[in-house]
């Protein structure tokens, strides 16, 4: 395996799917041929001792920038190229192709020849516009391999960045840790420590902003407490959309019957996800498609978690749902969303069996095909490239 510099904005300990699919992946490459560039959390004191401290525990280099963003400029370019050349890496891997796959032409020319880029569903939103686009195709073309999440990232993206660049594109999504997210994880305890434990509870694990559909969830309670009247809606993650949620269910009448947690240490997340019945994330698409869902891990953990999931149409969140079979996909933009996402919730807080072979059928579809170890391996390749050197 080649030695390998992986240039990231998105890395732990800032909570976030594209962070936790990063340092999955780094984890499971050889960590003597690995070494991290990546912002800086926080510029706070606290932000910046939990950010040493994290590092050190890693089982590879972590060099942070004093900025708490990465943008490709001359500076950053610089301190990347010194790293590359310090440590001998003759690949790169952008965590996330925009914007800083625009660094990959001097890369390649400080001795990089392996460059793999990610893309993640805002590069989806960089495909839709003249300026962003431009930059996108040159990405493309500097870089060896673009990855995508999934078919609907994969329909946005390959048209932007051209021919040559659309035929090397690959597929790399986040994976799922089956032994972390499994059916005994621990979720008993939560809801006995949130006095949960006799009812019905749907959990939704997400950061709290517009496009997750937290809202629609809220506005489906009414309903959902008309049919299951001890129902609960346990809200888990923190957000800046946090207080219109909480006025949200003040002004709808069902305060009592939504659970917020705030923010949670990754490790109890597992116990989170086993404390509902159904998980649900209606996304939706914002913005005309520039605020759109890449593909949404979430669901496929609660699926390994052993949970039937009711999730939003937004971008590639149907790619993590086998409609019909692990869950359903309800329409987060419409007007009717909170009455069909009640309809699907009613229906599976009704039926026991529904939702036990609904979450077997999606832990077995994660054992089958999202795998870290599985994906991991793919990352390798790509990375070593196709001499294998």
């Amino acid at each position: 395996m080649r030695t390998t510099l992986i240039v990231t904005n998105d890395f732990p300990p800032r909570p976030g799917g594209i962070q936790t699919f990063l340092h999955s992946m780094a984890t499971r490459l050889d960590p003597d041929r690995v070494v991290v560039y990546a912002s800086t959390w926080k510029r706070d004191a606290g932000g910046r001792a939990a950010t040493a401290a994290f590092d050190a525990e890693q089982p590879f280099r972590v060099v942070r920038d004093r900025a708490t963003m990465l943008l490709p400029t001359p500076a950053v370019t610089r301190r990347a190229v010194a790293l590359l050349r310090e440590h001998g890496c003759t690949a790169v891997w952008f965590g996330a192709a925009a914007p800083l796959g625009l660094m990959a032409p001097a890369l390649r020319s400080a001795g990089a020849s392996r460059l793999v880029a990610t893309t993640h569903g805002h590069e989806a939103g960089w495909a839709q516009l003249p300026g962003p686009r431009r930059l996108l195709r040159r990405i493309g073309e500097a870089t060896d391999t673009l990855t995508y999440l999934g078919a609907y990232t994969h329909s946005r993206i390959a048209p932007a960045v051209g021919p040559g660049p659309a035929a090397r594109m690959v597929q790399l999504p986040p994976g799922v840790d089956e032994k972390t997210f499994h059916p005994d994880a621990g979720g008993a305890a939560v809801r006995a420590e949130l006095g949960l434990t006799d009812r019905p509870v749907v959990v939704c694990v997400s950061r709290l902003v517009p496009r997750k559909g937290q809202d629609t969830l809220i506005r489906a309670m009414p309903r959902v407490l008309a049919a299951e009247p001890d129902a609960v809606l346990l809200v888990v993650g923190g957000g800046p959309y946090r207080a219109d949620l909480e006025k949200l269910a003040g002004r709808l009448g069902v305060a009592r019957s939504v659970v917020f947690t705030g923010e949670v240490p990754w490790e109890r997340l597992p116990a989170h996800f086993g404390a509902g019945d159904v998980f649900a994330m209606p996304c939706r698409t914002r913005y005309g498609g520039l605020d759109v869902e890449g593909l949404g891990i979430v669901y496929l953990e609660a699926s390994a978690s052993g949970l039937p999931v009711v999730a939003g149409d937004s971008g590639g969140a149907p790619d993590a749902v086998l409609d019909g079979e692990t869950g359903w996909v309800v329409r987060g933009g419409e007007r009717t969303a909170p009455a069909e996402t009640a309809d699907r919730l009613i229906a599976l807080l009704a039926d026991p069996e529904l939702r036990r072979r609904m979450g077997e059928r999606g832990r077995a579809w994660v054992e089958e095909r999202w795998r870290w170890d599985l994906l991991a391996e793919r990352l390798r390749d790509l990375l070593d490239g196709p001499d294998g050197s």
